[in-house]
């Protein structure tokens, strides 16, 4: 039989052969990705823009006001010069200013005392109660500070009235005859304990709540083991207690140190600043000067001052923060 030869197919010549897909860039479709990338910072930019047009514009526009000669012709017809710090230097200068300087720290030194004590027994108080008692206790404190400032001030305004207050009037019937019809507000001393009673009414609920929230953190088989172990109640919150909660402690002080430090609504609403500077601090000096005297350099040179010691104890906050942070690292 005759061999039969196998056929292949002829190899294509050198150079030729099947079209291969081009290697080099071409037209790349849109990711999904790249879209996912842009849209928080779309969605977040509306709250960036009203931050900066409410909070940093004003700030910026205060410390050119400061470094400017600006009273109330400037305001309307424009043309302010710069003076460099020609304002801080006569702030600085002034002695009524110092006054208002330490006015302020000691007015924010005892409701800070005040309020962190406060709420701290309160927040141990509720932690010792019943399910029924602690409802109770935090429905209280919610609505003490959801109250508005405004409607506060004026019941304490209501409470301490010379002729028409209820805390005259129970003071008289007690028997304290000399507080019939008597001017709390009138009274420096007096106005300015009616501030600090009104600050720390305000204030108490939200650290009491903080530190509350706190407390439910620490585990209680250290609380069992300390009792156990014979430690009494003050050496448990000294030893066990506060070492967990510091950090929220010291969070809710540097709040409560700003809060109070810039403090104006109250005593605006309330006294002024009156009788005489007995409640005047800072922010109300700045306001004053700004609007009592025509002298709008001068109350931005105060409120930058106010500003500057308010990031002193932001500083001293975070130093404390990031030295607890290694402290545990």
């Amino acid at each position: 039989m005759p061999a039969v030869r196998e056929q292949t197919a002829p190899r294509p010549p050198l150079g030729t052969g099947p079209p291969r897909r081009p290697t080099g860039p071409g037209p790349r479709r849109p990711s999904k990705s790249t879209g996912r990338g842009i849209w928080p910072y779309v969605l977040i930019a509306p709250a960036v823009l009203g931050t900066l047009y409410l909070l940093v514009y004003p700030l910026v526009r205060a410390v050119v006001i400061s470094l400017q000669d600006f009273g109330l012709r400037q305001l309307i017809l424009g043309g302010a010069r710069f003076v460099g710090f020609k304002n801080y230097g006569t702030l600085l200068g002034d002695d009524r200013f110092w006054e208002v300087v330490r006015r302020t720290f000691l007015f924010m030194a005892i409701n800070v005392v005040l309020i962190m004590v406060l709420s701290t027994l309160v927040a141990l108080m509720v932690e010792r109660l019943g399910r029924f008692g602690r409802t109770a206790v935090l429905s209280a404190l919610v609505l003490t500070w959801a109250m508005p400032v405004i409607a506060a001030t004026t019941v304490f305004q209501w409470l301490f009235h010379s002729e028409f207050g209820i805390v005259n009037a129970v003071l008289t019937d007690l028997g304290f005859e000399s507080f019939h019809r008597y001017p709390w507000f009138a009274h420096g001393p007096a106005a300015f304990a009616i501030v600090v009673v009104l600050v720390v009414w305000q204030s108490v609920p939200f650290a009491a709540i903080t530190l509350y929230s706190a407390l439910t953190t620490v585990p209680t088989e250290l609380y069992e083991s300390a009792r156990l172990d014979g430690a009494s109640g003050p050496r448990i919150f000294r030893s066990i207690t506060f070492p967990m909660v510091r950090p929220i402690f010291m969070l809710v002080f540097s709040l409560e140190v700003i809060w109070t430090f810039k403090a104006f609504v109250q005593i605006w609403v309330m006294t002024n600043g009156g009788p005489g500077d007995a409640t005047t601090i800072l922010p109300v000096y700045a306001v004053q000067t700004a609007l009592s005297s025509q002298r709008y350099d001068l109350g931005s040179a105060a409120s930058m001052v106010t500003v500057v010691l308010m990031s002193g104890v932001l500083v001293f906050y975070f130093r404390q923060m990031f030295r607890q942070e290694d402290e545990l690292a």
